[in-house]
């Protein structure tokens, strides 16, 4: 690989920049001060230091939990809000992409990877995994409304300009305004729109866990790779 292309996807400085650190004498290979850009390296075994610090690259794919925040957004390009890849310290976070994107306003677990073919697995309906969310509701709903929610939910109801009912989900309620509910498919603001089915609204909501990926251990903000089981579950 040239030099100037492992340190942009090392550090993630565009190769304008790379070049600038490269003429500074800033990088050494294999202890020795490299200044060109197309020196060619071996990525398995050449050692690369930039002002006495290695660098590397992704070797395989990686697979990231990140604890979301309010106030980011799931997306690649940044609109109105900062986008959650701002919050993964990882060599080419650009490559990675988002399973199951959440709203600005809703926090929780959010899985992350470059594996094309896992992310769809995760998102798949055919996979069957459940993802658990926590609501809080904007009207209280009493025993009989909360029977009655829960009945509907765990047969189906068809929402407003879809052809078919949700799947079979499962819903509970810990009072009057906060609920769990627990999927197995991920229609465009589903949760949301269940809630108004019910004529009520959604003025909270975290997705607690993802199959058995919980975020037990992480503080909102903060990510980790995953566990060679927690990748195979999908």
């Amino acid at each position: 690989m040239r030099l100037d292309k492992f340190l942009s996807k090392a550090t993630e400085l565009s190769r304008k920049d790379a070049k600038k650190v490269l003429h500074a004498g800033e990088i050494t290979v294999n202890n020795t001060i490299i200044k060109d850009g197309s020196h060619h390296i071996d990525t398995t075994c050449d050692e690369v230091l930039w002002a006495g610090e290695p660098l590397s690259v992704a070797d395989g794919n990686r697979y990231i939990l990140l604890y979301k925040p309010d106030g980011f957004e799931c997306t690649l390009k940044p609109k109105e809000y900062p986008i959650v890849t701002d919050l993964i310290a990882v060599p080419e976070v650009a490559n990675l992409r988002i399973a199951g994107r959440l709203d600005v306003d809703t926090t929780g677990a959010l899985l992350l990877s470059d594996d094309g073919a896992w992310l769809h697995r995760v998102t798949s309906p055919k996979s069957h995994q459940p993802k658990r969310y926590e609501i809080t509701l904007a009207d209280p709903m009493d025993s009989q409304a909360q029977a009655v929610a829960i009945k509907q939910v765990a047969n189906g109801i068809l929402l407003e300009s879809e052809t078919e009912k949700t799947r079979p989900a499962k819903l509970s309620f810990v009072d009057e305004t906060h609920a769990v509910l627990t999927l197995t498919e991920g229609k465009y603001h589903q949760v949301k729109r269940m809630m108004a089915y019910f004529g009520n609204k959604v003025v909270a909501l975290h997705r607690a866990s993802i199959g058995t990926i919980t975020l037990d251990g992480l503080q909102m903000g903060e990510c980790r790779f995953l566990r060679a089981d927690e990748i195979a579950q999908f």
